[in-house]
């Protein structure tokens, strides 16, 4: 799971160890392969007939995977004009965004608003105004952990939709790695970046209960995790971490905890191959339909 501090406070050290993780993880990589499976038809079907296109980034991070499908989005609609709105918590990381956009051909010819706030912040903004612009695409990538309330979440950005719009999350698989670890330990993980872990299983029963529309689309991935069973490992230590959502793993839980979750995350999060410690880091790709 893409572990990261709300975003609000999403800066510095926790940046970097966020950076380090999907350096290591793949998941980008995951994200993108799913994305360019997933969203081609998708998109022809969201885009069909509109002579523009509005597109709205929900946590979007340093915009490595927004840049790539809006560039998709440009390559099905080479004549239709794009906006684009981005809110995100992290200052660093919209620099990062723009740093990146700057550099990417085409990307720079579509209008940018940046909103460098939380989603809740975004949400009681748009409200207050009392004029909500409306979208036909809007993702939300590994951030729904990070919101205060799933329901209002789901249900605000899914009332911003153009008709025949689509809003999709991507949240850990409920059969992830992910999944087993923060439930199993979850009075010992869920006490500060997260309060409340939620995988796929979490979010489809708050869509069903809304009686949304939704097609779930799964996104294979998995990264070795071999080292953070050597005690010497500074990549394994680091990779803990940021899995575990903790300053230091070994001085942040007594030796019976560190010794479960290591435990854990060998037998029951992980499959063994070739003497390498896979950890299953599968993730789920919800369509909701306006």
């Amino acid at each position: 799971m893409a572990v990261e501090a709300k975003q609000t406070c999403y800066e510095g050290s926790v940046v970097r160890n966020f950076q380090f993780y999907l350096e290591h993880s793949g998941e980008h990589s995951a994200i993108l392969q799913g994305v360019h499976n997933i969203l081609p038809g998708e998109l022809k079907r969201i885009g069909a007939g509109k002579s523009s296109l509005d597109v709205l980034g929900v946590g979007s991070g340093g915009g490595e995977v927004d840049t790539q499908m809006l560039a998709l989005l440009q390559s099905i609609f080479p004549a239709v004009p794009i906006t684009a709105d981005i809110v995100e918590g992290s200052s660093m990381l919209i620099d990062n965004f723009k740093a990146l956009v700057a550099k990417t051909p085409g990307i720079q010819k579509i209008p940018f608003t940046w909103h460098v706030m939380n989603s809740e912040n975004y949400g009681k903004e748009v409200k207050a105004k009392g004029c909500m612009k409306r979208f036909d695409f809007i993702h939300m990538i590994q951030m729904i952990y990070y919101v205060d309330n799933l329901a209002d979440t789901i249900k605000f950005y899914h009332s911003l939709l153009k008709d025949n719009g689509t809003l999709m999350i991507m949240v850990e698989a409920a059969s992830s790695g992910w999944n087993t670890l923060w439930k199993t330990y979850h009075k010992e993980l869920c006490i500060s970046t997260l309060t409340e872990y939620r995988s796929s299983a979490d979010v489809i029963a708050c869509l069903e209960k809304q009686g949304l529309k939704y097609e779930e689309h799964a996104v294979p991935n998995s990264f070795d995790i071999t080292e953070c069973f050597d005690p010497s490992s500074q990549t394994g230590a680091q990779l803990l971490d940021f899995m575990t959502a903790s300053e230091h793993f070994q001085q942040s839980f007594t030796p019976e905890i560190r010794a479960g979750i290591l435990d854990l995350l060998r037998n029951k999060c992980s499959t063994i191959k070739d003497g390498m410690v896979l950890f299953n880091s599968d993730i789920s790709c919800l369509l909701v339909h306006a």
